[in-house]
C-alpha cells in the first residue's frame, strides 16, 4: 500500500515507501537508500508486496532483505532491535511528536479517538514524517489523508 503522499516519488520506488520501512523496523534492519537503489524494481516490488505482520512472516521478510542487501549491495546488513512497543504500535494516546508537529504546522493534532481509529502504518508514517532529516513536508499532507479516509 503506497499512500497519496509518496505518490510523487513512490511509484518509481526509488525512494523507501513507508510501507517497507515500517517493515523495516518491524524485522529490525537498517536499510541504506544506497542499498535500496542497488536492488531491482522486482526486489522492490516483492518488499512491498510481501506480509511481515506474523514473527514467521517478520523472519521471512528480514532473511529476504538480508539476503538482496548481501547479493545486490555486496554488503553484510546491519541488525538493529526489532520494534515492539513503539508509539505507533500504540493506539492508546496521541504522541507529544505528533502533537509539537501539528502545532508547529498549525494544524489540529488528532485526537486520541482518531489516532486509535488510524491503522498501524498510518501511525508509522505520521511519527517517521515527524523526525529531522525525513520528509517532513509530507507531515500535513499525510495528516489530512489519514484524517480524510477516517471519514469517507
Amino acid at each position: 500500500m503506497l499512500f497519496n503522499f509518496e505518490m510523487d516519488f513512490a511509484l518509481s520506488l526509488r525512494c523507501v515507501p513507508m510501507i517497507v520501512r515500517m517493515k523495516l523496523d518491524l524485522c529490525g534492519v537498517k536499510l541504506s537508500l544506497r542499498q535500496w537503489s542497488r536492488f531491482t524494481p522486482h526486489d522492490r516490488q516483492a518488499l512491498v508486496n510481501r506480509p511481515a505482520t506474523t514473527p514467521p512472516e517478520q523472519a521471512a521478510y528480514q532473511s529476504f532483505l538480508l539476503h538482496l542487501i548481501r547479493t545486490r549491495a555486496g554488503e553484510e546488513p546491519k541488525l538493529l532491535p526489532p520494534a515492539r512497543t513503539e508509539p505507533w504500535q500504540l493506539a492508546g494516546g496521541v504522541p507529544d511528536a505528533i502533537r509539537l508537529k501539528a502545532q508547529s504546522c498549525r494544524v489540529e493534532a488528532p485526537t486520541p479517538e482518531q489516532w486509535g481509529h488510524l491503522s498501524a502504518l498510518q501511525r508509522f508514517a505520521l511519527l517517521k514524517l515527524t523526525r529531522p532529516g525525513h520528509e517532513n513536508q509530507n507531515f500535513e499532507p499525510a495528516l489530512r489523508e489519514f484524517l480524510v479516509e477516517m471519514h469517507d
